[in-house]
């Protein structure tokens, strides 16, 4: 005898959660559908924000942000766009769980492979609508990966989590040693320091060790995130 399918919602089937920020009311949403309905398409669920929220005044008068989540009938037991084999629970299982629960709430439909080794674990998301997830010069990305990072160490892993969307990484790590050479170049021409645009800490690390190997112009960061920045200078004479 052929055991009974789990229930699929109907077409009007929806759960309505609420949080601080929209994000974390999407969040829960995700949370209470997975609960109902074990092997979730997350790419099939569609977001309604019913009420952005109010932050208040020191607390006072706060309104949580609402939305209503709803599932494309028979959709429940469709693949995980990313069709993943870790095991559950391991670090690359956490990792991939994240990023498929934040492209859900993007509702961005992508492909993830991992990868790993003894020093990095890596997450690489591909499709037509990752620029999404990337975001405006990759803060939404980088905000992803601190996360991920955040997400491990609670969990006791030691390795650094890189996510990365169609390339960007590499794009980005060549925009930058452009840039730092170009701010060396100024720096010599007029004698004076350049100061470079915010960045997160990977990306100024990205700056120094481009310049590190110079003789001629040093690097150094000033101000308090997230506007910590590098500033290229001219060597001093010995």
């Amino acid at each position: 005898m052929s055991e009974p399918d789990e229930p699929v919602p109907a077409p009007d089937e929806s759960v309505e959660a609420t949080g601080e920020t929209v994000g974390e009311a999407k969040w829960a949403a995700l949370r209470e559908l997975e609960q109902r309905y074990p092997g979730l398409d997350k790419g099939s669920v569609r977001f309604q924000v019913l009420s952005e929220g109010e932050r208040g005044l020191l607390g006072v008068g706060q309104v949580p942000a609402r939305v209503l989540a709803q599932v494309a009938p028979g959709q429940t037991r469709g693949p995980a766009p990313s069709g993943g084999t870790e095991e559950p629970g391991t670090p690359a299982a956490l990792v991939r769980e994240l990023l498929e629960l934040v492209c859900a709430s993007l509702g961005v439909r992508a492909s993830i492979s991992i990868h790993e080794d003894r020093d990095e674990l890596g997450a690489r998301l591909s499709g037509p609508d990752v620029g999404l997830v990337i975001g405006k010069r990759g803060h939404t990305i980088d905000s992803i990966q601190h996360l991920a990072n955040a997400l491990l160490r609670a969990s006791g892993e030691q390795r650094a989590v890189v996510v990365d969307a169609a390339g960007y990484r590499a794009r980005r790590r060549a925009s930058l040693e452009r840039v730092a050479e170009d701010a060396a170049r100024d720096a010599l021409a007029t004698g004076t320091p350049v100061k470079l645009e915010p960045m997160s800490a990977p990306e100024r690390k990205i700056v120094h060790l481009a310049l590190q190997e110079r003789n001629d112009v040093t690097t150094g960061s000033e101000g308090a995130e997230p506007n910590r920045c590098v500033v290229v200078a001219p060597q001093p004479p010995s």
